[in-house]
């Protein structure tokens, strides 16, 4: 039977990417507990900047993020297939972004389609955002149910710690 000793303690920072609105959640993982250490949104939208600006300003928030948080992994949604291909490049810019500044502190990076998470947090991939929400309250015992993106980043995370120790291939 393992100690309390050897229960692996992980750190997951989870990201859900995006142009006007990131969100992000550290999570901590031992055995099967999961703790928040912290989560909310970054709002990168100002009137007048433009995609350049808030890039920059989601490198510089995340940067923040991770000399705070100091996690040990990234999870980061996966990229999808949308119906706007200017959001879906703005969407791949932003995450582009987080890879490089997880890439430039050294940290494994680990990519989710949205319906792999949807599946590990509500058991089915089509859920929608206030399933989401509502279940990821209920997984971590929230006193409040999370704002969206701030839910998503946590699903992100959860599924992760789901997969951590398993044969799960870092995003390279």
């Amino acid at each position: 039977m393992p100690t309390i000793e050897s229960i692996r303690s992980l750190l997951i920072l989870g990201v859900d990417p995006g142009s006007q609105r990131t969100g992000f959640a550290g999570l901590r993982c031992r055995g099967r507990q999961l703790s928040v250490v912290d989560s909310g949104t970054i709002k990168l939208a100002r009137e007048g900047d433009d995609l350049s600006r808030r890039l920059g300003r989601l490198q510089q928030a995340l940067e923040e993020i991770i000399d705070r948080v100091r996690p040990d992994e990234v999870a980061v949604e996966d990229v999808f297939t949308a119906h706007n291909a200017r959001s879906a490049l703005a969407l791949g810019q932003a995450r582009g972004v987080v890879l490089a500044v997880a890439g430039r502190r050294c940290l494994p990076v680990f990519a989710y389609p949205p319906a792999t998470v949807k599946q590990a947090v509500c058991g089915h991939g089509r859920a929608d955002k206030r399933q989401v929400q509502h279940m990821v309250q209920v997984l971590l015992s929230l006193s409040t149910m999370p704002a969206a993106d701030e839910a998503d980043a946590l699903a992100i995370a959860i599924c992760h710690s789901l997969r951590a120790g398993t044969d799960v291939e870092a995003d390279r």
